[in-house]
């Protein structure tokens, strides 16, 4: 009997994994397929790969899009051919027990040079779908000196307005 009992549970782990493999690779695909659209100005696909209330934070404080004025502000890039290329160098992809949500982080090749990318996927209608992104310049330690000498002043404006508004 306890032979039996641990072939299953042996089973059940196994099966459990394999499944947990499968979504994984679904969701890297989803992402590979995200990047490559915009890499190609392919608006539709881009935007199909987002959930319809997705939100994109970008690398300025201020880049807090929700879908629909991500899609106006991008719109343009898209339609001169040329949006962005990002290439994931490394990526690790993590999921809830229940399978209906995805999170990630992951490092890209970019024109900004190295930049970090994390977010949130949820599946929707079965297919998954980024909810959430959040894009960062990946800037070295020791360089962060030198770069909040650069970003002072425009950052000290923007926290003034920001409290402000508290």
């Amino acid at each position: 009997m306890k032979r039996k009992l641990l072939i299953l549970t042996f089973l059940l782990v196994s099966i459990t994994i394999v499944a947990q493999n499968t979504e994984k690779q679904k969701v890297n695909e989803v992402l590979d397929a995200w990047h490559v659209a915009a890499s190609n100005a392919d608006f539709e696909a881009y935007f199909g790969n987002m959930t319809k209330d997705g939100v994109f934070l970008g690398t300025d404080a201020m880049e807090n899009w929700q879908n629909d004025e991500f899609r106006t502000f991008s719109k343009p890039y898209f339609d001169k051919g040329k949006a962005w290329s990002f290439t994931a160098v490394q990526r690790n992809i993590y999921l809830d027990e229940s399978g209906t949500f995805a999170w990630f982080d992951e490092l890209l090749d970019t024109q900004m040079k190295i930049c970090r990318g994390s977010g949130v996927l949820k599946k929707v209608n079965g297919q998954w779908k980024i909810a959430h992104y959040v894009l960062s310049i990946a800037v070295p330690n020791e360089n962060v000196d030198e770069l909040v000498q650069i970003k002072e002043k425009k950052d000290n404006q923007l926290l003034l307005e920001l409290k402000k508004k508290q």
